[in-house]
């Protein structure tokens, strides 16, 4: 009995998560991992995508990440569900396109790497780990430079 109460309240909890994602057009895609939602009511919000990097804009594969992520969604209604706010103030959101986990999709199709530093979700690392083992996307380069590392090199480049 007490497994079966367990079982509903994480099913109630669950569905209430769910249930707090609401629909917006995309309207603006930034690179492969933020883009920018419009609400019925003309309100935009800039997501970053939860648990997943792309690389940069001026990286190698940041172009394809955002062309991959625009062709699958510009202009499309999803759902959005905020988790979070980061440190410049982006809404962190799962983004879901008749139901698919598109940050997961992201990590499929080797578009991105699994933020393991904000994510531990089990499947985010599963979909990243396969796309390498297929060599997908960025991960059909022999040693891609994640992105943290890139930022971090891009920064030091701009002290000296």
């Amino acid at each position: 009995m007490r497994n079966i109460s367990l079982a509903f309240v994480l099913a109630l909890a669950f569905g209430a998560a769910h249930a707090q994602a609401q629909q917006y057009r995309v309207i603006g895609v930034s690179d492969g991992d933020t883009i920018r939602v419009l609400s019925g009511d003309r309100q935009q919000i800039k997501c970053r995508m939860y648990g997943i990097d792309a690389p940069e804009s001026s990286q190698d594969y940041g172009q394809r990440s955002k062309a991959a992520l625009s062709d699958a969604i510009y202009q499309k209604m999803v759902s959005v569900e905020i988790l979070d706010q980061d440190q410049y103030g982006r809404s962190v959101c799962r983004i879901f396109l008749n139901g698919v986990d598109v940050n997961k999709v992201q990590l499929q199709r080797g578009m991105a790497w699994h933020y393991k530093r904000y994510s531990q979700d089990a499947a985010y690392s599963q979909a990243e780990s396969t796309a390498r083992q297929q060599r997908l996307g960025l991960w059909s380069d022999s040693n891609p430079t994640p992105p943290w590392s890139f930022r971090r090199s891009e920064k030091a480049a701009n002290y000296r």
